[in-house]
């Protein structure tokens, strides 16, 4: 009897044994290339938010090789469970909610769900959302913990005042005056308008505008900054997505060619004459200057698309100094190191140096 006593216990412990060892085994997670706090969030159901606090991380990077934990520190009792729960009120967690998320310019998904304690999954399930592309402007459904900082505030004496068209200021004098710097697509994305618009008020066959000179503005409104203009999640139109992909096309086909030092031909490029070259032999207008000079011809995106440029700083010199063809996925194009390449944002050199991800105003 005591033997079989003995090896009943026995087998218990190494259940015991074997069972802590597959819990531990699916206690974390091991980075891999390519992976993302988001991705780790969505593929084991947790949030961003619990994440970055189970592994101290104060920042979104990660590195492959990288040990994670999914859960946080767990205390044992000798005491019952009931021990456990909290006193002094309601035992229940707070309960999610459904709130609605109007994105603002910088946002991204993997922020939002942090925000409200939920995840990229959930809130794509929810908006029917495909990607990771969001916009300006956009009404996004939450379910989750609406974070404390955007509780509405009390309502002030004051008679609430409701948006009407009436608050929409009267049309701008109908001209601008071309300054140092003005470009047509500059003038015309500033004015809500097209560069071919632009060209058609003032009989211009050309992209030339001079310093002083006064163009017409017709049929535009300038929308009151509590009421913008919504923005549609709308695809590109066909002309260019045609666009956009005869610039991948004409960058992807320049792959090994040698870095050169002010170079701009197939012969030979550095990182803003391979942008020079790949946007202007798809008919994009745009000069040959130097990564500052196409800094300053770009918009900053919160959600960038192919074809965008990823811009960054203090790799050799002081400020904006090197640039690439967003491939999407993280992955760029560029003429850097020995030769035009293709490389990731996330590789540890290109996340410390990253700047932002932009868009020519040519583009529109």
């Amino acid at each position: 009897m005591k033997k079989m006593t003995f090896s009943v216990m026995a087998t218990g412990s190494l259940a015991l044994l074997f069972g802590a060892g597959d819990a531990e085994a699916s206690s974390s997670h091991t980075v891999k290339q390519g992976d993302s706090l988001w991705k780790i969030a969505t593929t084991y159901q947790v949030s961003i938010a619990d994440l970055k606090k189970w592994n101290n991380l104060t920042s979104d990077t990660i590195y492959p090789n990288q040990q994670l934990k999914l859960h946080g520190e767990t205390t044992h009792s000798n005491s019952n469970t009931q021990s456990t729960k909290p006193t002094g009120g309601s035992s229940t967690p707070p309960s999610t909610m459904s709130v609605t998320y109007t994105v603002k310019s910088g946002d991204t998904l993997s922020q939002i769900a942090a925000r409200h304690q939920t995840t990229i999954g959930a809130i794509q399930r929810l908006n029917n959302i495909p990607g990771h592309l969001i916009f300006p402007g956009q009404k996004l459904e939450v379910n989750g913990i609406p974070p404390t900082a955007e509780k509405p505030k009390p309502s002030t004496p004051s008679k609430p005042k409701e948006p009407s068209t009436s608050e929409k200021p009267s049309a701008p004098s109908g001209s601008y005056t071309v300054v140092k710097g003005d470009t047509l697509s500059q003038i015309a994305h500033q004015h809500g308008i097209s560069v071919t618009q632009l060209k058609n008020w003032n009989q211009i066959n050309a992209h030339i505008i001079q310093v002083g000179q006064v163009l017409k503005i017709e049929n535009t409104t300038v929308e009151s900054q509590a009421n913008p203009p919504p923005i549609l999640s709308t695809p590109p139109s066909q002309s260019t997505t045609a666009t956009v992909q005869n610039v991948i096309n004409k960058a992807m086909a320049l792959q090994g060619v040698p870095y050169v030092w002010g170079g701009s031909t197939p012969s030979g490029f550095d990182c803003s004459g391979f942008l020079y070259y790949v946007y202007s032999q798809s008919g994009i207008d745009v000069p040959r200057t130097n990564t500052v000079g196409f800094h300053a011809r770009s918009y900053e995106v919160s959600a960038p698309q192919i074809g965008d440029i990823v811009f960054f700083k203090n790799t050799y010199t002081t400020g904006i100094s090197h640039a690439g063809v967003y491939l999407g996925n993280n992955k760029f194009i560029h003429a850097g190191g020995d030769r035009v390449q293709i490389s990731d944002i996330t590789e540890k050199y290109w996340h410390q140096h990253f700047d932002s991800f932009k868009r020519l105003y040519a583009m529109d």
